[in-house]
């Protein structure tokens, strides 16, 4: 009725459990050394060029043709451009940032034709992680990153499981990616809630993102990013993992952040 399938509508302590779980991402993350940004939800086409989004995932963004501005699909998208065309000081590094966003994806295609419910929308809430860093350390960065999201899966008291993609499942512009999955009870199978990617100098080389060494040669960073996390499956898992016959039970982090135990 309101904008058609696709887009959730949460009301009273469904609006206030995701509240609650946006708060408690920013929290985490920031208490770990991450700066949190506030985003705009639009971008211009060279933004979108140079996290990777164009030309590839073209036809899976929302594009509002007149101004020539692309709705976001990912936080990931309007950080990491905040250093395009700059030069850092190498003291300045690492650089760490999390951002919460609305994020729109327009899903077309058959494969999420006939996905109901919560685990597939045109319009979610996600929390994300980026970091720039030294080249030296990416990849010692990225399992940090790793263990980030994992231990934030085990403060909800969650199932999950954390996959290590294979080349042909990586998307073209990450070196290196880890998936993140948790158990659906209501649908007995397993379901994306976070990827962890290295870029190496993917991106940092579309947007000339670049540091300078202690000799005075400039040189590109590397730049990685994760959700932490995304919220429709989670809030679905927490919803249908801690069933009772008195009410939703609520992982002991949330209780202060939702004011309840339970729902």
């Amino acid at each position: 009725k309101i904008t058609g399938s696709g887009f959730p509508l949460y009301k009273g302590k469904g609006a206030k459990l995701q509240r609650a779980l946006i708060q408690y991402f920013l929290d985490y993350n920031t208490a770990a050394g991450y700066t949190e940004y506030l985003p705009p939800l639009m971008v211009n086409e060279a933004s979108a060029y140079g996290t990777g989004q164009l030309p590839d995932k073209e036809g899976q963004m929302y594009h509002a043709t007149a101004d020539g501005l692309y709705l976001i699909p990912t936080a990931e998208v309007p950080v990491t451009n905040i250093y395009r065309d700059e030069i850092v000081k190498e003291t300045e590094l690492p650089i760490k940032m999390t951002a919460y966003t609305p994020c729109f994806r327009r899903e077309a295609g058959s494969f999420g034709s006939d996905v109901r419910g919560l685990n597939r929308v045109h319009q979610f809430d996600k929390v994300e992680i980026i970091q720039l860093v030294h080249p030296d350390i990416s990849y010692d960065v990225l399992e940090a990153m790793v263990t980030h999201v994992e231990r934030l899966l085990n403060h909800l008291q969650l199932p999950y499981r954390i996959l290590r993609l294979c080349g042909g499942d990586m998307s073209f512009t990450s070196a290196l990616t880890y998936d993140f999955e948790v158990f659906s009870a209501a649908q007995q199978k397993w379901l994306e809630v976070s990827s962890v990617s290295n870029f190496v100098t993917y991106q940092t080389n579309r947007m000339k993102i670049r540091y300078k060494n202690a000799d005075g040669k400039t040189q590109l960073l590397h730049s990685l990013n994760g959700s932490s996390l995304a919220l429709p499956r989670i809030v679905a898992c927490l919803l249908e993992n801690n069933q009772t016959e008195t009410g939703i039970n609520l992982p002991k982090v949330l209780h202060s952040y939702f004011g309840a135990p339970f729902i």
